[in-house]
């Protein structure tokens, strides 16, 4: 089976020339998430709270787009513009993936796309 574009109007569009994900036989490959409104496009107002719920939901969209789930994620990366936000991310985080919850990493970085406190990629497999 080969490269398959996923793409959904129920997260927010691509601000690049990349796809929201890509499948690719039984793997999907997630863009980095945004904490943006999936209907205007601009970021939504808030703490690192808000802002990584808006992204998970987000994520959520796309995996279902590619006919996956939060369950079927087995690596995350997630990215933070301040590691002092950690605590209240993760804590977020963990009410998306209960149980099993896949291998991660968390970077911090100087900056994120629209003034994000937040993105998250992902891989998943069916």
């Amino acid at each position: 089976m080969g490269k398959k574009t996923i793409s959904t109007d129920k997260a927010p569009k691509a601000i690049g020339p990349y796809s929201q994900a890509i499948r690719n036989g039984s793997w999907v490959y997630v863009s980095g998430c945004l904490p943006a409104d999936p209907v205007t496009g601009e970021l939504v107002p808030g703490d690192i709270r808000t802002q990584t719920q808006r992204v998970l939901e987000n994520m959520r969209e796309v995996l279902k787009a590619a006919k996956a789930d939060l369950d079927h994620v087995v690596k995350t990366t997630v990215f933070v513009t301040n590691l002092a936000d950690f605590a209240d991310m993760n804590e977020v985080y963990g009410t998306f993936f209960k149980n099993n919850p896949p291998a991660r990493s968390t970077v911090q970085v100087a900056a994120l796309p629209k003034g994000a406190l937040v993105e998250i990629e992902a891989v998943a497999r069916q």
